[in-house]
C-alpha cells in the first residue's frame, strides 16, 4: 500500500493526518522527481497519487473516507498486490475506471453499500469551497491497515475534478523497488538528487521517506523486537544464576573429593577444567532438550491448530516457525553463559587447600 519509498513535499508527512492539499507537489517538482527516478536501476515502478479526505454518502447516511486518486495502470504496476485485496466487484478494464470507486470493506459493510450502487463524495478544495460528485461503486477492498482502514481509490482525473485543481498536482509519489535491500541506497540517492531544491526558508523542499518511517506496523515491530530482546536477556540471566547455583552446590558437596584429587597431585588447572566442562555439559544438554521440546511444540501447533487469514480474495496461513540460525545463536549464547557461570565455582575448587578440604565434614 505504501511502497518501498515515498517522496513528499516538506512538511506533508508531519501533517499527514490532515491530508494537507496546500502541501501537494507542484508539476515542476513532480517532473524533477520523475527524472531522478528514471535514472535509477533499482526502481521498478512509481505511481503519483492525490490524497484527500471527503464525506461519503449513500443518500441515507454519511461518513468520512480517505481517498487516493491514482493513475490506474501505473498504480497497478507499483502496487501489484492491490488487486488481490478485492473482495467484491471487478477490475476487468482498469484498476479503477473513471467515474467509479473502490471503497474499503468497513464502509461497505457499515453503510450497506454494494457493488453497482451510486454514492456521493463531497470534498473541500484548497480554497475552502465544497464540491460534490456522484460515483458508482466498482469494488470493495480488504483493508491493508487493519479493521479500521478507511482508504478508497478513484481515478486521478476524478480526484482533480472533485478538488477543482487548477494544476496537475499530486500529494505523493510512491516508489516500488527491486527489493528491500535497495531502500537505504535509493533513499540516499534521491535525497542527494533533491538537495538543490530549497524552499523559502532555505530548507530542502522535498522529503524522501522509507516504508519503515511511514508504516505504523514498523513501530509495532520495533516494540516487539525490543520485548523479544528483553525476554532473551531475562532468560540469559536465569541460565546464569541457575548454572552458577548448581555448580556452587556441586563444589560444596565435593569438597573432600576435591581435596583428595588435589592431594594426589592433580594440578589446579585440571580441577578448573573439570568443573568448567561440567557446567558446559549442563548447558549443552539443556540446550538440546529445550530445542527439541520447542521444535516439537511448533510442529504440533502447525499440525493441530492451523490459522488461516483471508485478505481480499487471497488466503494466508499463519504458521509459527523458528529459524535454524536463531536456534544456533541462542544455543551458543546458553553454552557461553553456562561456561561463564561455572568459572567462579571452578576457580574456588581449583584454589582449595587440600589439607583443609580433607578435614571438611
Amino acid at each position: 500500500m505504501i511502497g518501498h519509498v515515498q517522496v513528499h513535499r516538506r512538511g506533508y508527512v508531519a501533517s499527514i493526518d490532515n491530508l494537507p492539499l496546500n502541501l501537494n507537489l507542484k508539476p515542476a517538482q513532480v517532473a524533477k522527481i520523475e527524472k531522478a527516478l528514471e535514472g535509477m536501476e533499482d526502481v521498478v515502478a512509481w505511481s503519483p497519487r492525490v490524497k484527500f479526505g471527503a464525506m461519503f454518502s449513500n443518500f441515507t447516511e454519511t461518513t468520512s473516507i480517505r481517498l487516493n486518486g491514482v493513475l490506474p495502470q501505473r498504480e497497478a504496476v507499483a502496487m501489484p498486490k492491490l488487486a488481490g485485496r478485492l473482495i467484491d466487484g471487478s477490475m476487468a478494464n482498469e484498476l479503477v475506471d473513471p467515474g467509479k470507486l473502490l471503497i474499503p470493506e468497513l464502509l461497505a459493510r457499515g453503510m450497506k453499500v454494494k457493488v453497482g450502487d451510486t454514492v456521493v463524495l463531497v470534498a473541500t478544495n484548497i480554497d475552502g469551497s465544497v464540491n460534490g460528485k456522484t460515483f458508482e461503486v466498482q469494488g470493495v477492498l480488504a483493508s491493508a491497515t487493519g479493521p479500521g482502514g478507511r482508504d478508497g481509490y478513484l481515478h486521478m482525473d476524478d480526484a482533480r475534478e472533485l478538488l477543482r485543481m487548477a494544476e496537475p498536482e499530486v500529494g505523493e509519489i510512491t516508489v516500488r523497488l527491486a527489493g528491500l535491500a535497495h531502500v537505504a541506497r535509493v533513499q540516499a540517492r534521491l535525497e542527494q538528487a533533491f538537495a538543490e531544491l530549497r524552499n523559502l526558508q532555505g530548507q530542502p523542499a522535498l522529503e524522501v521517506h522509507s516504508w519503515e518511517a511511514l508504516s505504523p506496523f514498523s513501530n509495532i515491530a520495533r516494540m516487539i523486537d525490543l520485548l523479544d530482546l528483553f525476554i532473551r536477556v531475562m532468560l540469559v540471566g536465569i541460565v546464569l544464576i541457575s548454572v552458577m547455583n548448581v555448580m556452587m552446590m556441586a563444589v560444596d558437596e565435593r569438597i573432600r573429593e576435591i581435596g583428595t584429587i588435589a592431594a594426589i597431585g592433580t594440578p589446579p588447572g585440571r580441577i578448573l577444567a573439570l568443573f568448567v566442562s561440567d557446567g558446559a555439559l549442563l548447558g549443552l544438554v539443556g540446550t538440546l532438550v529445550g530445542a527439541a521440546l520447542s521444535l516439537a511444540l511448533i510442529l504440533a501447533l502447525n499440525l493441530l491448530w492451523p490459522v488461516t487469514v483471508a485478505f481480499g480474495r487471497e488466503q494466508f496461513v499463519l504458521a509459527p516457525a523458528i529459524a535454524a540460525g536463531d536456534v544456533l545463536l541462542i544455543g551458543g549464547i546458553v553454552l557461553v553463559v553456562a561456561v561463564v557461570a561455572s568459572l567462579q565455582p571452578a576457580w574456588k575448587a581449583a584454589r582449595m587447600d587440600p589439607i583443609t578440604a580433607l578435614r571438611h565434614v
